[in-house]
């Protein structure tokens, strides 16, 4: 049995939870969400908590077990607290901004990158070196913060580029000078 999976869900006060059949939509103070489980799967709510559970032991209902549940708690965490993911800019002239309801990003390029905020994403930029990405949904803050981290990945030599907060650079040595051994 998965000890994931087998964990209930806990519905915070303030939250309404909805099924039917495979589909789930939870609401709660920061929004709305919904989510389309598989058919093997089965959510049943017994007071102010969520069960996930299988019909057999087959291969691919255990695969699904623990990953249906951690979706579906992530989504009763998303509209309570929501989620973010912090990047910050490291290099001589690189800045972000916002400029209404988009991100503006001097990159080194020739050019500005203006990245627009998606419905159901949120950008800060507390200071012209750091950015905060919100939002409801685990898998669309993620993804998004990855986006902006596409566009100037930091590079080995010196560092410069997008990283997380505490993401870890693997530095390289520099090419040997002249009659270095």
């Amino acid at each position: 049995m998965s000890r994931i999976g087998r964990k209930p869900i806990v519905i915070p006060a303030g939250v309404e939870v909805a099924i039917n059949g495979n589909e789930i939509t939870v609401k709660g103070p920061k929004g709305t969400d919904h989510s389309t489980i598989h058919p093997l799967m089965t959510v049943s709510q017994q007071g102010n908590e969520l069960l996930v559970t299988r019909p057999n032991d087959d291969k691919l209902a255990r695969s699904l077990h623990g990953l249906t549940r951690t979706l579906i708690n992530n989504m009763v965490v998303g509209v309570t607290k929501g989620f973010k993911k912090e990047l910050e800019i490291q290099g001589v002239g690189y800045r972000a901004a916002k400029q209404g309801k988009d991100l503006v990003m001097n990159l080194g390029f020739s050019h500005q990158v203006v990245m627009p905020e998606i419905e159901g994403i949120t950008i800060e930029v507390p200071d012209p070196n750091h950015i905060t990405v919100h939002g409801i949904d685990k898998q669309q803050v993620g993804q998004f913060a990855a986006e902006i981290r596409e566009k100037r990945p930091p590079e080995p030599y010196k560092g410069k580029g997008i990283r997380y907060v505490g993401e870890y650079v693997i530095r390289k040595e520099g090419k040997a000078g002249k009659g270095a051994k």
